[in-house]
């Protein structure tokens, strides 16, 4: 092995290559594969009509997510209740039948581990550091969080991990975003990566993989960490790491898929060399100062289109580029907001507070802090709170966040990825606004003519609380 200094990306590439080819691709093993009900049945089924068998079944873990509805899924008799729509009922099934036919671990939709698949995997200790994780939906980047390569793949793709534990794949190259100084009060992981998003664009990270450095990811939780490797996908990164250190291990340890024993020592003691070197150099470097940081908002219909909540809504004629120009009229037209118009002054009808971007504890804890004693506002037509995982949802309850959420008069749900994307009963109605804790705001994504704009926890709890987009610091 080569004495040059190298990037964390580059070390965890390195360890799992097992064959480099003349044209640049390589071959190279996945330790971990997470399926759930959407991406999977096609796969599954090629693998029964060539004979195949999964190669390392103990390496896949299946979970149902996208389709699964969030209200009551037992009824007062403890029988199932039947999911109405017939295409998610389809998938379900078809994963409830192939997991188990193929050998793979299977969380069923009301097993108290179910939840969303980048929820459950940190969760249960199955994401790691240093390993290679791939899932069939795109933001698998989530579990750079913990210091592990993920990405999203396609259905053939994932027919191919089943089938052989590998993929074929080319190097990505380095991409070094690095934050200077502290964040604000009142700022989150999830301002600060939406700011950064805001500040590289949409296409900023193509062809890379981000390393999150500086000293305020290296006082994250876990959990921020998780949320801001979530979006890296949103930055066009092909995913996103942060470095794993104490407050890492100290989060996997004890964890049901985590090491035990001796080989929690040597785990331990591997995942600690996994950092950049120094002197180790990127291929592309962005500097962002934490003090420019303040609660972020999105206005239109790409998650590069944030803004500080103090501000407004752009005018298209500001932005130097024709296409951006033609891009940012049409946001605004489906978004029905005019230029000048203040941020803190749009109202809302919906509040959503969930998905793998913000549905864990913390994100929870975060939301009650600034809805417990208040109630929504008269505006709010529908607010929903939906935990990440089954477990969140029993550590939630055991601290009494759902009866502050209740007492506020929004839902608790059951876990699920819910109003993120228009997959299931959870959509947000043509024309309304939705303050929302999910990862994109695109044209249609919470439901047809649905208008998105996206927030971190604090602030999706504040505008349930006045009906608009707020300042959570204006609540203290």
């Amino acid at each position: 092995m080569s004495n040059t200094p190298r990037t964390l990306y580059e070390k965890i590439w390195d360890a799992h290559v097992i064959e480099q080819r003349d044209d640049g691709t390589c071959l190279i093993f996945i330790d971990r594969h997470l399926v759930h009900e959407v991406t999977s049945p096609q796969a599954f089924e090629a693998l029964r009509m060539t004979g195949r068998k999964v190669r390392r079944p103990e390496l896949t873990l299946a979970v149902p997510d996208h389709n699964l509805p969030t209200t009551a899924r037992v009824d007062e008799a403890g029988k199932r209740v039947p999911i109405a729509d017939p295409e998610s009922r389809n998938q379900l099934q078809a994963l409830e039948r192939n997991a188990p036919e193929f050998g793979v671990k299977y969380f069923g939709a009301t097993a108290a581990q179910q939840g969303i698949v980048h929820v459950v995997g940190p969760e249960q200790g199955f994401s790691l550091p240093g390993t290679t994780i791939v899932c069939g939906d795109s933001h698998t980047a989530c579990h750079g969080g913990v210091g592990a390569l993920a990405f999203g793949i396609g259905t053939s793709e994932v027919e191919h991990v089943l089938a052989t534990q590998t993929l074929q794949l080319r190097k990505s190259k380095t991409m070094e975003v690095r934050v200077e100084g502290d964040l604000g009060p009142g700022v989150t992981a999830k301002d600060l990566i939406m700011h950064i998003i805001g500040t590289i664009g949409t296409a900023g990270g193509t062809g890379h993989v981000i390393e999150y450095r500086g000293r305020v990811f290296e006082e994250m939780s876990v959990e921020g960490r998780l949320t801001v490797c979530n979006m890296s996908i949103e930055g066009g990164a092909r995913a996103g790491l942060i470095a794993p250190d104490d407050t890492t291990f100290a989060y996997i340890k004890g964890r049901p898929y985590a090491p035990k024993g001796e080989d929690w020592d040597k785990a331990v003691t591997y995942w600690k060399t996994l950092h950049t070197d120094e002197g180790a150099s990127f291929d592309k470097s962005v500097v962002i100062n934490a003090a420019d940081v303040e609660p972020t908002v999105t206005w239109g219909t790409s998650p590069e289109d944030t803004v500080a909540i103090g501000g407004v809504v752009p005018d298209p004629q500001s932005f130097a580029d024709a296409s951006k120009q033609r891009a940012a009229q049409a946001s605004l037209d489906y978004m029905g907001l005019t230029p000048g118009q203040r941020m803190d002054e749009i109202e809302v009808q919906n509040i959503f507070i969930g998905s793998c971007t913000n549905s864990r504890i913390e994100d929870l804890r975060a939301a009650a802090e600034v809805l417990k004693g208040r109630k929504k506002h008269p505006n709010i037509k529908w607010g929903i709170i939906v935990p990440g995982s089954g477990l969140v949802k029993m550590q939630a309850e055991e601290e009494g966040l759902d009866k502050v959420f209740t007492d506020a008069g929004l839902e608790w749900r059951e876990p699920g990825c819910s109003a993120c994307l228009g997959m299931n009963p959870d959509k947000v109605p043509a024309g309304e606004r939705s303050a929302s804790t999910s990862n994109r705001n695109f044209v249609g994504r919470q439901g047809p003519g649905a208008r998105t704009h996206l927030v971190s926890p604090a602030m999706a709890a504040a505008a349930a609380v006045t009906g608009k987009l707020t300042d959570v610091r204006t609540l203290a």
